[in-house]
């Protein structure tokens, strides 16, 4: 077992994993943190926050592979405020989501 420091959004990470995987890793933490930069950073953002958008985006190119086979270009970096207050915005929506349903399987 090795473990590795990812730097995402300014902010450190030490991860567990294989010996032997800690390149494979580290070069995922890159793509992670060149999403946040592309969306324009992470500045101001909690690190659950950071972590949901740069999910989200991963999550939005993996659909994008498996449904038209294609491997989307990366996005331009982000200039425009409006954007990022509408991903804030969408960000306290599925954190209210997410608290919503914890609370739902806690009274199950």
């Amino acid at each position: 077992m090795s473990n590795v420091t990812l730097q995402i959004g300014g902010r450190s990470f030490t991860v567990a994993c294989a010996a032997g995987e800690e390149d494979h890793i580290a070069g995922l933490g890159r793509a992670i943190d060149s999403r946040l930069q592309a969306m324009g950073g992470a500045a101001g953002q909690t690190e659950t926050r950071m972590l949901l958008f740069a999910a989200l985006l991963l999550a939005d190119e993996l659909h994008d592979i498996r449904t038209k086979g294609t491997i989307p270009a990366p996005p331009p970096p982000v200039e425009d405020p409006k954007l990022a207050e509408r991903l804030e915005t969408l960000a306290v929506r599925l954190e209210k989501c997410a608290t919503d349903l914890e609370a739902l399987a806690g009274d199950a």
